[in-house]
């Protein structure tokens, strides 16, 4: 016998020896116990940085319409990551002079709700630009992630020329982020060489980030589908899984509603985008809804006091209070999938039509985002193949 013919004898032999079989000579039955060890979830922690100056109406018209369209960029990459997102604004007038023009309008949360109601309370006004001052506050004041692997990127959007902070040298401040491990994305809304010319792409380079030029008041891409009314049907079916819980239960779920009807104030594939976020598994509200909190261990249904339960569960046993929320869970399990198969059919007919109608959405601001997402993404080690 060949030695390499021997080795593969043993081995399978070896393996064979390892199923669980039934008793043998009076021996009882092997049983071998293999644990599959779930993959770690990685870490996404992005800060948006946007020109609120007064010619930036409409990149903040951008942001709203596609933010649910990044969150479900990141909702293909596997192993599933942990979304955080924070907001500031710059460059605008009404800001504090003392802080160079800039403001922090949430810190990284996973409350994504709590973002688009504070891009739909933007507004313009005059403005001095400072990108180095956003970029060093975002860098310095956030909590970012602290596990090893995880993707944390700012993303700066404007207009004027980046380098005229004269308190601080947008290289060193990049330079800085990067020390930290933090990766600076540059989105000019202009001409794509005038970008480079004002060190936009220079302060892309130095972050080791991605720079792009987007045409904010024309590259925005909407198209409707036949999709998008179911779509947004379910969600109101959806809706009724969300039960608040604690102080901010009631509080949270008006607001989830009221970000619903903002983005159906857009339009129809803006209210269909934040639908399919909801059904991505990155939408997590573990701060205030029962079925969301128990999921993920935020909420003892044995301990949680009666009076931080919803009213319809604080008559009910612990038993009673389980099967409640799994019924919940169950119905909601079912309603994202029937949303995230319609989602498929919506994306898939969104492409035939850019196609048919040769749109090019390279100047776009959610593409843009959602390639460099891919890309730095994938350099963490998050997989975002359509298999």
């Amino acid at each position: 016998m060949k030695r390499t013919t021997l080795y593969l004898t043993l081995g399978i032999v070896a393996v064979l020896a390892l199923i669980p079989t039934t008793a043998i000579q009076g021996h009882p039955p092997v049983t071998v116990e293999i644990k599959i060890v779930p993959a770690v979830r990685r870490d996404v922690d992005i800060a948006i940085c946007l020109d609120t100056s007064g010619s930036m109406d409409g990149l903040i018209e951008a942001a709203k319409q596609k933010l649910w369209a990044i969150v479900n960029e990141l909702a293909k990459a596997q192993p599933k990551p942990r979304l955080r997102v924070a907001l500031y604004h710059y460059g605008n007038d009404g800001l504090s002079q003392n802080t160079g023009w800039v403001k922090q309008l949430s810190p990284l949360t996973d409350d994504l709700d709590k973002i688009y109601e504070e891009l739909f309370k933007l507004r313009t006004n005059g403005g001095t630009e400072f990108v180095a001052r956003v970029t060093k506050a975002a860098t310095d004041d956030l909590k970012w992630s602290s596990q090893k692997d995880a993707l944390k990127m700012i993303i700066v959007a404007g207009n004027e020329p980046a380098t005229q902070d004269q308190k601080y040298e947008l290289h060193d401040i990049c330079k800085a982020s990067l020390k930290k491990g933090i990766i600076i994305n540059t989105i000019f809304c202009g001409d794509v060489e005038q970008g480079r010319k004002t060190g936009w792409s220079d302060a892309a380079g130095w972050g080791q980030g991605q720079y792009a030029a987007i045409d904010q008041n024309r590259g925005t891409i909407v198209i409707k589908t036949p999709y998008d009314e179911k779509i947004i049907k379910l969600n109101i079916e959806l809706n009724t899984t969300y039960v608040g819980y604690g102080k901010q239960g009631k509080k949270n779920k008006m607001r989830q509603t009221a970000q619903d009807a903002n983005a159906k104030s857009l339009n129809a594939p803006a209210a269909a985008s934040r639908t399919a976020s909801k059904a991505s598994g990155l939408y997590v509200n573990s701060d205030w809804d029962v079925v969301d909190a128990v999921q993920n261990k935020k909420l003892d249904l044995e301990k949680a006091p009666a009076k931080d339960l919803p009213e319809a569960m604080r008559k009910m046993s612990v038993e009673q209070r389980k099967q409640y929320v799994e019924k919940l869970a169950a119905s909601r399990k079912e309603l994202q999938s029937q949303i995230n198969e319609l989602n498929k059919k919506r994306l898939t007919h969104q492409k035939r039509e850019m196609e048919k109608q040769g749109i090019d959405e390279s100047k776009s601001f959610d593409a843009n985002l959602r390639k460099a997402i891919q890309k730095q993404g994938a350099e963490k080690g998050l997989n975002f193949s359509k298999k």
